[in-house]
């Protein structure tokens, strides 16, 4: 007997390599999906202005990483604890505006550079629900009294209308893997929840239609229709559990890596796993042998980015030489 029904994925038209730079944006999925491609050395900037739930707020960060404009004072506000701006994620918020200043405009700029140098997209939209300042939509409220938003769900029309124009522009001849996060927005309620992932499943499904270069994987039906059970979210009731988000990830190798990638992959893990090791004793000979052996491992490997763990390997030779 089967007691669940299992999604069957297979290879998507994008295709992501060691010799390719990604660059992940959307809500705290994508910083999972990041996590993971980055533990397993691949080169990867995830979320320079902080994690974002919405598809605007997705799209309002390429353009300010396409055309980079320095965020200034007079865009900051002041709760009277710390500088904060609805662009940006709480996480780049300071006490003190130069120091939030800072923070932002070198986001901005870490963003640029990951957009310039990048060749793979992942974008995972949160919720098609969004709160509106002034006509704007923001990234995050920052704890400000909610009459000072109003709230709209955005349509599948607008969202696609959005990312055509990014596609065609800023995004134009980058591989592109959208995702819709399994992360229950309960705050809308559950039916509400339902419609917002609704439209965002529809708004990815006409891109993925419309362009060559988007591909969709089901990361949201893997947990909603595949895994099908509480167990499989955190204590909250709302995040995958880190099981859900293993299962997620190995579907997400099967289907989206190269095969050299998959190939390299338990190496490069490995690789991780031995500069992680700490040894009985680091002054000993065997020590610095298999120190030696993993900077031979590492140089056989030129299109992972080992730097860390090979300045690692070199400084206990060093120590010990």
């Amino acid at each position: 007997m089967k007691f669940r029904t299992e999604i069957e994925t297979s290879p998507l038209g994008v295709q992501i390599g060691y010799e390719n730079r990604v660059l992940t944006l959307g809500s705290c999925f994508a910083a999972h999906i990041a996590e993971k491609l980055a533990g397993a050395k691949f080169r990867v900037t995830a979320n320079p202005s902080g994690i974002l739930f919405n598809p605007l707020s997705i799209a309002a960060a390429i353009r300010s990483y396409a055309s980079p404009v320095p965020v200034t004072r007079e865009k900051l506000g002041y709760d009277g604890d710390v500088w904060y701006h609805f662009g940006f994620h709480g996480d780049f918020s300071a006490p003190t505006a130069e120091e939030a200043l800072g923070r932002m405009n070198a986001a901005r700029q870490s963003g640029a550079e990951a957009l310039r140098t990048s060749d793979r997209v992942i974008l995972t939209f949160g919720t098609a629900w969004v709160y509106e300042r002034e006509g704007e939509v923001v990234a995050n409220c920052h704890r400000r009294p909610a009459a000072e938003f109003s709230r709209r769900r955005l349509s599948v029309g607008e969202i696609v209308g959005t990312f055509a124009e990014l596609i065609e522009g800023p995004l134009a001849g980058r591989q592109i893997v959208l995702t819709v996060s399994p992360v229950r927005h309960i705050g809308d309620t559950l039916a509400g929840n339902a419609v917002s992932k609704a439209a965002l499943r529809l708004a990815a499904e006409e891109l993925k239609q419309r362009y060559n270069c988007v591909e969709y994987f089901p990361a949201y039906e893997i947990v909603t229709d595949d895994l099908r059970d509480y167990r499989f979210y955190g204590d909250d009731l709302v995040h995958p559990a880190p099981q859900a988000v293993a299962y997620i990830w190995e579907k997400f190798t099967a289907t989206a890596l190269t095969d050299r990638a998959r190939n390299l992959l338990p190496e490069a893990e490995a690789i991780a796993a031995a500069a992680a090791h700490r040894p009985r004793n680091p002054q000993g000979e065997a020590h610095r042998a298999f120190c030696r052996r993993q900077l031979e491992r590492i140089a056989a490997l030129p299109e992972m980015d080992f730097q860390s763990e090979a300045e690692y390997f070199r400084r206990c030779l060093e120590i010990n030489s």
